[in-house]
C-alpha cells in the first residue's frame, strides 16, 4: 500500500476519465470535456454534499444564471429528526458580485450561510425561488467517538479458523463467543476477527473475506446450526444431524488439513433449509420476531431475492437477461424456497450475533470488526448499488519494493462523484450494518478516503493511477457515526502513506495501526531504539497479510517469496543480510529494557525458548507502551509460521483457508498462552494513565 507520486501516462488517464463518465476517445478531447465538465458544475446550483463541522454551516456558493440574480431566494434546513426547520431569505443581490461567463452563459455565484448552530444528523438543505437547489448537510462533530478504557487489549483470530470441539470444520459465532468469554476472564477488551460479510460458498471465487458477496449481509456459513430455535420442533432436520451419514461427513470436515468452508457451508444449508421450510409452513409465535428484523432491515428482501435469482440462474447477475440485470426482479415460484431460505438464515446471522454482541457488552468487552475496502463485482452490492461505484477500472497498488509489477484486486472503486450525488447512502449503511455490532471498527486501507490507485480495464497495474474523493465529507460520516454507534475507529494506515493522510486521522480522532513488524523495516541495523509508538493507535505484531512473528524471526517468509520465485541472488541475500539486522536490533532493544528475559547467546542459535521470549518481549514492549489498544495475534502465541494470506498469491498458496493449529478448547489450557495474556494484562493496567 503505498502512496507514491505517480505521473500517470495519457492512456491511463483517457482511460480512467472515460470509465468517471467523460466523453472522450482519446487525448484530443480532454480540453472539450473539460469545458463541458466546467459548465456542467456552474449549472449545478449546489454542490451535492457539504460538512457543517461541530453544527457550524459554512457558507455555501449558490450558483445561478445571472438574470436570477437579483431574486430573493428561500432558504431552510429541514433537520433529519424531524425538528423544527430552520428557514431565512437570501435577499436580492442588485450587484451581481462574481459574475462569470461560461461557455457564453453569464452566471453569478451568492452565498449562502446561517449562523443557526446545527444538532448532530444528516440534515436537507433547501433553496427555492429562481432557481430549486437542494444539498445534505452532515452536521458533524470534528472527531469520532472513542470509547473504552485507555489501554485496552484483544486478541486477533479469523473466525474461519477457530475450531471447537464442537464447530462443524470453521469456527461459527458460538464459537466466537466462547472465544470473547475467555478473552474477558483474562481481562481482555475486544476480539477481533477477519470481515463476516456475506459471501459466495459455490466455488465461483476464492474465500476472501476481502471479497464479499455484500457488506451489508452476514455470512450465514458462522450460524451455529443447532442453536437454531426451530431445531426443537424439526423431525426432518434433527433425523438428518442424528445420521451416521452425517456425522461421518462431519468428521471429515473437522479433520481435514485445510478449511473447507463451502463444504461446511453445504453442510448447513441442507439443515438450514429444512429448518426455513418448517418455520414458513408453520409459522410460530417467532414470526413477529421476523417480521421486525425485516422492517429494521429492508433490503433483506431485496437481497434474499437477489440470491435466490442468482441460484436459478446459475452464473453471475452481469449474464442475467436485462431486464433482471438492470434491477427488475419479478416474483417467480422457481425462487421462493431460496428467497424464504436466505431471509430465513440472514435473520439467524444477525440474532446470533447481536447475541455475541450484547453478551460482549455486558461483560465490558466487544468485537473488532473489519470494513473491507471493496466488495465481490458478481455480488449483490453492485448489482443493487451499481450507479455508486466505477466501472471500466478496478482497485488496487502501484509498483513498491515487494510488488513490484503493482496489483490489481479486482474490483470496482467507488464513483467519487456519484455517490455524493446519492448522499453517500451505500457507504453509510455498510458503516451501519458494521458499527450495530462493533465496538471496533478497523477501516480497510484508510488512505481510500482520501484517493485511491485505479487501474483501467486492460491496463496493467504499473499503468494505474490516483482518483481523489472528499475526505472531509467521509471523515464527517465516520464521526457522526461513531458516535451513533458508540465505536472506537482505527485506520490501516501501513505502508508508504501520505503525511496528509495521518495529520487527517489525528485531527478527526480515527486511531491509527502500528504493526511491529512494519515499523522495524525503518530501524537501522546498528541501533537498539524502536520507533515509538503513539498514543493514539492500535498496536500488534503483524497483520493477517503478513508472516506470522515466528516466520518473520525464522525467515520462513523469505523462504516462501524464493520458492515462488519472488527474489532470488544478491537480492535475496541482502534481503536475508537485513532481516538478522533487524532481528539482532530487536534483541539488543528488548534485552536493553529488561524484556527479554530468560537466558541464552546472541539470537541467532538458540532455537525456539529464545524466539518465544523474543515474541513475549516484544509483547510486553507493546503492554507497556502507550497505545489506545494491543492487539496480539492469537496464532503468535501458538509460534505458528504460515500466514492466513499471501498477498499476491492465488492458487500458489491457499489462502484463507488455513485452521488454527489447535482448538480452543486447548488453547484454553496452555500456559505459556495464558501466562503470556495474563502478562500483557497487568502491564497494560499498570501502564494505565
Amino acid at each position: 500500500m503505498t502512496g507514491r507520486r505517480r505521473e500517470a501516462s495519457p492512456p491511463t488517464l483517457v482511460a480512467l476519465l472515460r470509465a468517471l463518465g467523460a466523453p472522450l476517445d482519446g487525448p484530443g478531447d480532454i480540453v472539450a470535456a473539460l469545458r463541458m465538465r466546467r459548465l456542467e458544475q456552474w449549472r449545478r446550483p449546489l454542490e451535492p454534499v457539504a460538512v457543517a463541522w461541530e453544527g457550524r454551516m459554512p457558507a455555501l456558493g449558490l450558483r445561478l444564471p445571472a438574470r436570477f440574480a437579483a431574486r430573493r431566494l428561500r432558504c431552510r434546513i429541514e433537520l433529519e429528526d424531524g425538528g423544527e426547520t430552520v428557514s431565512w431569505t437570501l435577499e436580492r443581490d442588485r450587484a451581481q458580485a462574481g459574475r462569470t461567463d461560461v461557455e457564453g452563459i453569464a452566471f453569478v455565484e451568492r452565498q449562502v450561510a446561517c449562523a443557526v448552530r446545527l444538532p448532530p444528523g444528516y440534515h436537507r438543505l433547501v433553496v427555492e425561488g429562481a432557481a430549486e437547489a437542494e444539498a445534505l448537510l452532515i452536521s458533524a462533530p470534528m472527531r469520532v467517538r472513542s470509547p473504552g478504557r485507555e489501554r485496552s487489549w484483544g486478541v486477533f483470530l479469523p473466525l474461519y479458523a477457530l475450531r471447537s470441539e464442537r464447530s462443524w470444520g470453521i469456527g461459527d459465532f458460538t464459537d466466537l463467543e466462547a472465544l470473547l468469554g475467555w478473552v474477558t476472564g483474562l481481562g481482555g477488551d475486544v476480539v477481533a476477527t477477519l470481515p463476516l460479510f456475506a459471501a459466495f460458498s459455490d466455488g465461483r471465487s476464492q474465500p476472501s473475506p476481502y471479497s464479499p458477496a455484500s457488506r451489508l449481509f452476514w455470512d450465514e456459513a458462522y450460524v451455529d446450526v443447532e442453536r437454531a430455535p426451530e431445531l426443537d420442533r424439526c423431525v426432518e432436520a434433527r433425523a438428518l444431524l442424528g445420521s451416521a451419514a452425517f456425522r461421518r461427513r462431519l468428521d471429515v470436515l473437522r479433520s481435514r488439513p485445510l478449511t473447507d468452508t463451502g463444504g461446511v457451508a453445504a453442510a448447513k444449508r441442507e439443515v438450514l433449509e429444512m429448518l426455513a421450510r418448517h418455520f414458513f409452513s408453520e409459522r410460530p409465535g417467532r414470526a413477529a420476531d421476523l417480521r421486525a428484523f425485516v422492517r429494521g432491515h429492508p433490503a433483506v428482501e431485496d437481497y434474499a431475492r437477489f440470491r435466490a435469482a442468482g441460484e436459478r440462474h446459475g452464473r453471475p447477475w452481469a449474464a442475467w437477461p436485462a431486464s433482471e440485470r438492470d434491477g427488475s426482479l419479478p416474483r417467480r415460484r422457481a425462487d421462493e424456497d431460496a428467497r424464504r431460505y436466505h431471509l430465513y438464515v440472514q435473520w439467524l446471522a444477525a440474532s446470533q450475533l447481536a447475541e455475541v454482541d450484547r453478551n460482549a457488552r455486558a461483560s465490558g468487552a466487544g468485537l473488532y470488526l473489519d470494513l473491507p475496502l471493496g466488495v465481490n463485482p458478481d455480488g449483490y452490492d453492485v448489482w443493487r448499488e451499481r450507479s455508486s461505484f466505477l466501472f471500466g477500472a478496478s482497485a488496487g497498488a502501484p509498483p513498491d519494493s515487494f510488488f513490484r509489477e503493482g496489483q490489481d484486486w479486482g474490483f470496482p472503486p467507488l464513483h467519487p462523484e456519484a455517490v455524493r450525488l446519492q448522499h453517500y447512502r451505500y457507504p453509510i449503511a455498510c458503516l451501519r450494518h458494521l458499527l450495530a455490532k462493533a465496538s471496533v471498527l478497523r477501516i480497510d486501507h484508510v488512505m481510500g478516503l482520501h484517493r485511491l490507485f485505479c487501474v483501467p480495464a486492460g491496463f496493467d497495474p504499473r499503468q494505474g493511477a490516483y482518483v481523489r474523493y472528499r475526505p472531509d465529507e467521509f471523515y464527517a460520516i465516520l464521526s457522526l457515526e461513531s458516535r451513533r454507534g458508540d465505536a472506537l475507529i482505527v485506520g490501516e494506515d501501513l505502508g508508504t502513506v501520505p503525511r496528509f493522510v495521518r495529520q487527517a486521522l489525528s485531527r478527526h480522532g480515527v486511531h491509527r495501526s502500528y504493526v511491529l513488524q512494519e515499523e522495524l523495516r525503518d530501524v537501522p541495523g546498528d541501533r537498539s531504539q524502536l520507533p515509538p509508538v503513539p498514543v493514539s493507535s492500535v498496536a500488534s505484531l503483524n497483520t493477517h497479510d503478513m508472516a506470522p512473528f515466528a516466520s518473520f524471526l525464522l525467515e520462513k517468509d523469505i523462504e516462501r517469496r524464493v520458492a515462488l520465485g519472488w527474489i532470488d541472488g544478491p537480492e535475496l541475500r541482502r534481503e536475508r543480510a537485513r532481516r538478522r539486522r533487524l532481528r539482532r536490533a530487536l534483541v539488543r532493544f528488548l534485552r536493553s529494557s529488561g524484556k527479554l528475559g530468560g537466558t541464552g547467546g546472541s539470537g541467532e542459535r538458540d532455537g525456539i525458548a529464545l524466539h518465544r521470549r523474543i515474541l513475549r518481549g516484544s509483547l510486553f514492549h507493546l503492554a507497556e507502551s502507550p497505545a489506545r489498544m494491543v492487539v496480539v495475534n492469537l496464532e503468535d502465541l501458538l509460534m505458528e509460521t504460515r500466514a492466513q494470506n499471501l498477498p499476491g498469491t492465488t492458487s500458489e498458496y491457499p489462502n484463507w483457508r488455513r485452521p488454527a493449529r489447535r482448538r480452543l478448547e486447548q488453547v484454553q489450557v496452555m500456559p505459556d498462552v495464558v501466562d503470556t495474556l495474563r502478562t500483557l494484562d497487568r502491564l497494560r493496567r499498570r501502564s494505565s494513565p
